[in-house]
């Protein structure tokens, strides 16, 4: 913990943060904080699990993890 930090250290972070506010945040409008967390929470799920990626070859971030665990 003692090096200096840079800007590639939040990149995934950042990354994940870009994706959430563009697909869900700044398209919904939020009763309450309930509401908020029950929607961010289907998100968060949905993008883990059900969500695919060509840089993952198609698959969900959980399956790919599955996949190269197994091999």
């Amino acid at each position: 913990m003692s090096r200096k930090g840079n800007c590639l250290d939040n990149a995934v972070m950042e990354a994940f943060f870009g994706h959430l506010k563009e697909e869900m945040f700044h398209h919904t409008t939020f009763v309450n904080v309930d509401a908020f967390t029950t929607v961010l929470e289907d998100y968060i799920d949905w993008y883990n699990h059900e969500r695919t990626s060509d840089r993952l070859k198609g698959l969900s971030p959980v399956k790919y993890r599955t996949q190269a665990l197994a091999a």
